[in-house]
């Protein structure tokens, strides 16, 4: 397992950085206090490919690697997590689901606009009462019959689709959505993956306001009232659903680990050039060793949480099995994460706390990654019935 950077792999992460601290890093205070990314952005992070990162070249995507893929997350969470955020839900859940699981009528409908940024998407499993257990998601699709009701229509006459879905990111801003609903029974086995654009009748779109982080990302709450799509929306069979969102979420567990070392290389890059700028008792405050002892912490986490992040995306592009990992670099990234901006605000002291200032920011983002995609109890879970093959409650 060799982790040494190709030149392509080292060009990509400059060419990020720099078009990053030119286009985010200089907004992102004012983004996160309007509660809104200028939208502008997203056709410029297309064009440069962060959408099309491991999308086939077919499709309109790079066709690159998944290290590719990480380096692009991290360098993102570095800049503004809310960014972040658009481009890993719309390319990395709502891409590679349809990557994996779509026809190829599906995959031409959809992959070039997300691959270019000119289409987003977004993934619709949480509800309000169904977050870590969407196996009882209560949302539901019923056949509809061939005069447009719901009902026990032909197999080929479509669905209508009843629910509502909740902190769903790109929710008000996407073209499109992957909609998991029950089609059948109680149960994992009873739920079915659809693709819904989001400008069909009933479905209706909310945006939520207030979050502590994360706050320049649309976020919503989806409500779909009758909402009729034809046969050819669903994604994979009838009772795919919950294999395709867990596999996806596999996925997007490796994407929000690179996303945290981003936000930990952040704080220590911030962190590092404040100690050696600012003097107290007529020294560089990163002369003393209280200092130094929190920045290293910081460093050591980050170089731990990049490792387990890149041993899962290395497993992928071998195509062998990695839930177990990106389990593992998902918990461990995110509480790092917690932990080094909490860490790089007690270096900045008072000025920590102030948004002139990016650690403020870093630590409010930070600790929403350790509640979505899987809360770190989830994940815990997950890593332990792996390790003992006890499936606990699961």
């Amino acid at each position: 397992m060799d982790f040494t950077l190709t030149e392509e792999q080292r060009s990509f992460r400059q060419v990020a950085r720099d078009f990053l601290d030119a286009e985010v890093v200089p907004h992102r205070a004012e983004w996160d206090r309007r509660e809104s990314v200028d939208t502008a952005i997203i056709p410029k992070l297309g064009e440069l490919g962060f959408f099309g990162l491991t999308i086939p070249e077919e499709y309109g995507g790079l066709g690159g690697d998944y290290i590719t893929y990480c380096i692009g997350m991290e360098e993102l969470g570095r800049a503004d997590s809310a960014v972040r955020g658009i481009v890993s839900v719309s390319m990395g859940l709502f891409g590679k689901i349809v990557l994996s699981h779509g026809t190829e009528e599906q995959k031409q409908r959809w992959l070039p606009g997300i691959a270019s940024g000119q289409l987003l998407g977004c993934f619709g499993l949480t509800e309000p009462d169904n977050g870590s257990d969407p196996a009882h998601l209560k949302t539901r699709a019923v056949r509809r019959t061939s005069t447009g009701s719901a009902g026990s229509g032909s197999a080929d006459a479509g669905w209508v689709i009843n629910g509502s879905k909740i902190f769903i990111t790109n929710g008000t801003w996407a073209d499109v959505c992957v909609v998991f609903a029950r089609t059948g029974d109680a149960g994992a086995k009873g739920i079915s993956a659809f693709l819904v654009p989001t400008d069909t009748p009933g479905f209706e779109r909310t945006e939520i306001h207030g979050k502590l982080g994360l706050r320049g990302q649309a976020t919503a709450e989806l409500t779909f009232t009758d909402v009729e799509v034809p046969a050819d929306a669903m994604l994979g069979e009838e009772g795919d659903g919950f294999s395709i969102a867990m596999h996806s979420l596999d996925k997007g567990r490796v994407s929000v680990g690179a996303g945290c070392v981003g936000i930990i290389q952040g704080c220590l890059e911030a962190a590092v050039e404040y100690s050696t700028q600012r003097k107290q008792f007529g020294r560089q405050i990163a002369s003393y060793q209280l200092v130094q002892d929190m920045i290293a912490e910081i460093s050591t986490d980050c170089d731990a949480a990049r490792m387990l992040t890149w041993r899962a995306a290395d497993l992928i592009e071998r195509g062998q099995q990695y839930g177990v990992e990106a389990s593992k670099a998902k918990l461990f990234a995110s509480e790092a994460a917690v932990r080094a901006a909490n860490l790089a605000v007690q270096v900045f002291g008072g000025y920590g706390y102030i948004d002139e200032y990016p650690v403020q920011k870093y630590l409010r983002d930070a600790r929403v990654m350790t509640l979505y995609q899987g809360t770190s109890q989830i994940q815990k879970l997950l890593i332990g019935r792996a390790e003992t093959g006890v499936s606990a409650f699961l």
